[in-house]
């Protein structure tokens, strides 16, 4: 229990920095905002309570609120595994400090920019609920907005949903349309997605998981993506 407590309490974290960095660039108002909306959608998700969510719009446009920078870190787990990070910090020096502690103490190492990146590709990633929805259908409907995949996948809570895949340029034409057709997707978020996965015995994918896992308990750390099958 005390773990789901503490992967909400990161969730919720994430989420207000999300929110924080959205206002910040455009605005307190969701229906003028896309990406506050999608934020907002996110937090739904996660069963932010709304009073939460709202508590953190009215933050992010005071005075006080920290200015956050979003920065990527790259570098190599165990056995050649490669890890991306995404960080929102207010302090970069203690962030790549952390991060370079976390790879090193992790059997790991890490590297500069470019040096992972070329080997995931930036997309956007949209959960749907199924109910409703035709999955052929709606495949011709957005093609033409930039949808490269379309599948069954599954959500936070183990429950069945459609994914839908674009690339990261047309994010936007992709929230912009389904919109229009009144689908309100479960989250939507940008994710770099593996050109290809590396293979590792059950021993060795745990050393590699616990990086992971080290990674992502750190404050500044947004999400963490890499490509071990």
């Amino acid at each position: 229990m005390f773990a789901r407590w503490d992967r909400m309490a990161k969730q919720f974290t994430r989420v207000g920095k999300d929110i924080a960095i959205a206002v910040k660039t455009g605005g307190p108002d969701p229906d003028t905002n896309p990406a506050l909306r999608r934020c907002m959608q996110n937090a739904k998700s996660f069963n932010m309570p709304k009073d939460r969510v709202e508590a953190a719009i009215k933050r992010a446009m005071g005075k006080e609120m920290e200015n956050y920078e979003e920065i990527l870190y790259e570098g190599y787990a165990p056995h050649g595994v490669a890890v991306l990070v995404e960080t929102a910090t207010d302090n970069h020096v203690r962030t790549v400090a952390n991060i370079k502690s976390h790879f090193n103490k992790g059997g790991g190492s890490l590297g500069n920019s470019g040096s992972v990146s070329f080997q995931f590709r930036k997309m956007g990633v949209f959960k749907l609920k199924p109910e409703g929805l035709n999955a052929e259908e709606m495949e011709l409907e957005l093609i033409d907005f930039g949808l490269e995949e379309l599948g069954e996948g599954t959500g936070e809570n183990g429950e069945d949903v459609l994914v839908v895949r674009c690339g990261f340029s047309d994010f936007g034409n992709m929230q912009k349309a389904l919109e229009e057709k009144n689908i309100t997707p479960i989250s939507a978020e940008t994710e770099w997605i593996p050109g290809t996965l590396v293979e590792l015995n059950e021993e060795q994918a745990q050393e590699v998981l616990k990086l992971v896992d080290r990674l992502e308990q750190d404050e500044d750390v947004q999400k963490v993506f890499h490509n071990l099958k």
